[in-house]
């Protein structure tokens, strides 16, 4: 299983756009082969940087949903409201490490 973390950050005046936007496609992510969880958390110091949090059976279930033309749209839409430089960590929990 790789656990996936998306750091994000919206200017301020985008924050609601972004969290209406993730509320009408959440369902679709999840939805996508190989995807088994994902939940979108706001920070309680900085309320500009989100977090997208999502669980995916593999690695090449990852690569296929980030190189399908729904990521791609959807990326487009998010990225014109950010305020800063995504940052992205795929991991592996350490009891899947031999």
């Amino acid at each position: 299983m790789i656990i996936r973390f998306v750091k994000l950050s919206f200017s301020p005046q985008n924050i609601a756009k972004f969290k209406e936007f993730e509320q009408s496609i959440a369902a679709k992510i999840v939805d996508f082969e190989g995807c088994t969880f994902l939940e979108i958390l706001q920070d309680i110091n900085n309320p500009e940087i989100f977090f997208t949090h999502s669980h995916w059976k593999s690695a090449q279930d990852l690569d296929n949903y980030k190189n399908s033309e729904f990521f791609k749209q959807t990326w487009n839409t998010t990225k014109q409201w950010f305020n800063g430089k995504p940052e992205a960590w795929s991991l592996r929990d350490c009891s899947e490490i031999t």
